[in-house]
């Protein structure tokens, strides 16, 4: 883990200044107070945060997700793995926020948030109480709001600044090569869009995840105050744990590497279907494959011939984007 006190001055200064000096790490960053001087929190109290929420309030209707007393602020499966233990429940910003304010810290009162609420949607306009100078001026926060509650640990694909505007966080992380010993639950029946960790939270020597013992010394926790922020690279496990009577987290999610609109998500998908169940000696070979022309642990595949020869390999070069992309469609339309 990487506090702020140690990257260089000039990391945060700017979004090509943080893509170099802190996205290309690949790991997880500590910003203390980077979001101290927001408008948002210039009141510095939460009824003040409050009060411009309301200013902003585009009028629209919110999901806000719902628990009982009895789940402990935990949203997650049901027992049986068919359904929810929460409900998904409309209703104007206004009174939902409301509700969660006038019903935090009250005991045996049921757990409510409202969680991914786009500002341009929602809120338009607070994106200017919430600017960060590191974050591409292009990318819009989204704002999260509730009572004390344990998001499941998942993943995002997207890189991703969250920053605490009140209450607190405690996010618990893992690397993506954990994934293995999570034990990861399905892909196309989730919480709220990426799927989880059914491991986490059992308690230890729990029979049904023997694996996840090996992942548990690899956690790293780490607290958030209203104006501290992490960023957290994509596909990097975490659970969130907001532990305020009342909080707001406000974060940005986009891919810093992007080299047009695919996402790498999407490949995996696909190639789910395209080499998941063949043979495990053929799946070897694909492997190979991909290591040779994707993953490149020995360097680029044409390193040994002069940039000019190697054709759509040609590195950064968006014509070459272009090209692969149009024999991709083309093989996806059977042509």
């Amino acid at each position: 883990m990487i506090d702020s006190a140690e990257l260089p001055a000039e990391a945060l200064r700017d979004p090509d200044s943080f893509r170099t000096l802190v996205m290309e790490r690949c790991e997880p960053v500590v910003l203390r107070g980077v979001a101290h001087d927001w408008p948002l929190l210039a009141d510095g109290d939460v009824a003040g945060v409050v009060d411009q929420l309301r200013r902003y309030d585009a009028g629209r209707d919110a999901e806000v997700f719902v628990g009982d007393p009895a789940m402990r602020a935990r949203y997650h499966y049901d027992e049986a793995l068919e359904g929810f233990n929460f409900t998904r429940t409309p209703m104007p910003f206004r009174d939902a926020l409301t509700r969660i304010v006038e019903s935090a810290g009250q005991p045996d009162r049921p757990s409510m948030y409202m969680g991914s609420l786009t500002s341009e949607t929602y809120l338009p306009g607070i994106e200017q109480a919430t600017r960060l100078a590191f974050v591409p001026p292009h990318v819009r926060p989204r704002i999260w709001i509730g009572h004390p509650s344990i998001v499941a640990c998942h993943y995002d694909t997207m890189d991703n600044v969250a920053c605490v505007a009140a209450g607190r966080r405690r996010f618990t992380l893992f690397p993506p090569d954990a994934i293995r010993d999570l034990y990861v639950g399905p892909i196309d029946h989730t919480l709220a869009g990426q799927p989880i960790s059914l491991a986490m939270g059992s308690e230890p020597g729990d029979p049904r995840f023997p694996r996840f013992e090996q992942a548990r010394g690899r956690a790293v926790v780490v607290d958030l105050e209203a104006g501290d922020a992490l960023y957290l690279p994509k596909l990097w496990w975490h659970q969130v744990e907001a532990t305020g009577d009342f909080n707001i987290l406000v974060n940005y999610w986009w891919d810093g590497f992007a080299a047009g609109p695919d996402q790498p998500y999407a490949a995996m998908m696909l190639a789910l279907i395209a080499i998941a169940d063949r043979p495990a000696g053929e799946r070897a070979a694909w492997r190979a494959w991909f290591d040779h022309y994707v993953f490149r642990p020995d360097g680029h595949p044409l390193a040994f011939l002069p940039p000019e020869k190697h054709g759509v390999l040609e590195a950064g070069s968006k014509a070459a984007y272009g090209r692969i992309r149009t024999m991709v469609m083309r093989m996806l339309r059977g042509a």
